[in-house]
């Protein structure tokens, strides 16, 4: 009976955790679309502005006008096209707010149609890996040394997963396993769930630390 009722209190738990998560990427994805919405609206004032400046000759109002737009732009631009549009929610809903932080990106991603891996799963998995990458870079104080390189593809009829972030020295280990130093009730509970899921599916999972950079693989059966 106590194991029955730790059984359900676990897994009302992990439900309640996914849940929550899947809950804080869909607002993400929906701050994005809300911003490209109004991006879009403001297009026509966008025009008639240019226009004012160049028949006022204000030609560097002109390209200070120009600089600022490119800098929404990349606030609202859709990063990545993976094929997989769940992947392409969160990655592009991590990425953006990357990018806010002045977080230096390099991602390449390209996901098969056909997946052993449920899109909720993946989206855990790539969710709790991204933040994991956010939270280490954005410790780093000076902006030029952060950075965040995700790559995703098919590889030997595997899913391969790799996502590489800057750091503030090495990452700290407890025996096998890294450390996190997110605070509150969820305290390494995405290490542990990332964890969990790749065993699920027969996945393989590698971090690896050096100074100033953190890297973590996924191998998932295709």
């Amino acid at each position: 009976m106590l194991r029955y009722i730790f059984y359900r209190l676990v897994n009302n738990y992990v439900a309640n955790y996914q849940n929550d998560l899947i809950t804080k990427h869909y607002n993400e994805v929906e701050n994005i679309y809300k911003q490209m919405r109004a991006w879009r609206h403001d297009y026509h004032n966008h025009i008639q502005t240019m226009k004012a400046h160049l028949v006022l000759e204000k030609y560097s109002d002109m390209e200070n006008y120009l600089n600022e737009l490119d800098k929404d732009l990349t606030s609202v631009d859709t990063v990545l096209k993976t094929g997989n549009v769940m992947v392409d929610a969160i990655l592009n809903s991590k990425l953006s707010l990357a990018l806010s932080h002045n977080i230096n990106i390099n991602a390449k991603a390209a996901v098969p149609k056909k997946l052993k891996i449920s899109d909720i799963d993946l989206s855990v998995v790539i969710g709790n890996l991204m933040d994991n990458a956010m939270e280490a870079v954005l410790k780093i104080e000076k902006e030029e040394n952060r950075f965040i390189r995700v790559y995703i593809r098919e590889m030997k009829q595997q899913l391969y997963i790799s996502i590489t972030n800057s750091t503030c020295g090495y990452v700290k280990k407890n025996g096998l396993s890294y450390i996190t130093t997110k605070l509150g009730n969820n305290h390494g509970f995405g290490i542990k769930r990332v964890d969990s899921i790749v065993n699920k599916y027969n996945g393989f999972i590698n971090r690896q630390s050096e100074e100033g950079v953190f890297a973590t693989e996924v191998m998932l059966p295709l």
